[in-house]
């Protein structure tokens, strides 16, 4: 009889492309992650990983028993949603991610409420960026996550992946008091062309935004600090070095010498809630979107 915690192992293991990558998703040392495999080798009798380089690959046998341990897997969530079901009541793992303003600006009310509430709830968080987390939701390592798109970038949500609305994330520009720009009242998009910028690195959503908005106007933004934590944003912008467009959702109090300034048409992020649709009816996840509703002011779902 397979052991369905050394299959996981291995599961996780052909996800991340690493034991370390496996160990660090399933919670467990990378030595205790090697140790499931090697286990599973004695009792399959088949080499499952070999070197490859620096890295490691699959077997053959090793992808067989992947696509296998997937279908187990995926029965024992359902046992698991249908007992919890049958129970009436949120128990066990709820396995939560966030992006990072929002695991700043809302998550600290939803874990509060959710460990108040339902203590036998065993909670458990990570801080992802949104695409990132989408996906961890899609493959089964996340059950609950918190994720936002822009009005002019949506997030694809994949089979199998529901998004359940929470409301709208409002941004606005900072700009250094002495600025020119603080002088209006309010700005347009025509307002930053050829200003520096401070912005989050490429690949994240913000980076994104800003690049296509500036660009669709006629505009080559001109970034000069690639930067991921919006307290630094603030903190350069203060100092003088550029211009930001931070959303409300997680930002830090503004220091003497940062002004903001409303950018019409006003940039929207929107905010999900995003999980997969067999763990709709689970009473964990239930409670844990209602939570984060309740954090966003959207009320709880009927």
């Amino acid at each position: 009889m397979l052991d369905l915690s050394r299959l996981r192992a291995l599961h996780a293991v052909q996800l991340h492309g690493s034991v370390g990558g496996a160990a660090q998703a399933l919670g467990y040392t990378p030595s205790a992650v090697s140790q499931q495999i090697a286990k599973l080798e004695r009792e399959t009798g088949t080499t499952l990983l070999e070197r490859q380089g620096r890295g490691i690959a699959l077997t053959d046998d090793a992808l067989m028993l992947v696509r296998t341990a997937e279908e187990m897997l995926n029965l024992a969530e359902r046992a698991q949603v249908a007992l919890e079901e049958r129970k009436g009541r949120p128990e066990g793992r709820l396995r939560l991610a966030a992006f990072p303003s929002g695991a700043r600006g809302l998550m600290p009310r939803v874990l509060a409420e959710l460990a108040d509430k339902h203590p036998q709830l065993d909670l458990r968080m990570s801080e992802v960026d949104p695409h990132l987390s989408v996906g961890l939701v899609a493959r089964g390592e996340i059950d609950l996550a918190l994720a936002h798109d822009w009005d002019i970038t949506p997030m694809p949500a994949p089979e199998g992946v529901c998004s359940i609305p929470l409301g709208e994330d409002r941004c606005e520009v900072l700009v250094p008091a002495g600025h020119q720009l603080a002088e209006r009242d309010k700005l347009v998009t025509a307002d930053l062309a050829g200003r520096r910028w401070v912005c989050q690195p490429p690949g994240t959503v913000c980076h994104d935004w800003l690049h296509t908005t500036l660009r669709t106007a006629g505009q080559e933004p001109d970034v000069a600090y690639y930067v991921a934590e919006f307290q630094t944003q603030v903190a350069l912008v203060a100092a003088g070095l550029g211009i930001a467009l931070l959303p409300r959702l997680g930002r830090p109090p503004l220091p003497e010498g940062v002004v903001l300034r409303p950018l019409v048409p006003v940039p929207t992020r929107r905010l999900f809630a995003v999980t997969r649709d067999c763990l709709l009816n689970r009473p964990a996840v239930r409670v844990g979107v209602d939570a984060m509703r309740d954090a966003a002011g959207a009320g709880p779902l009927p």
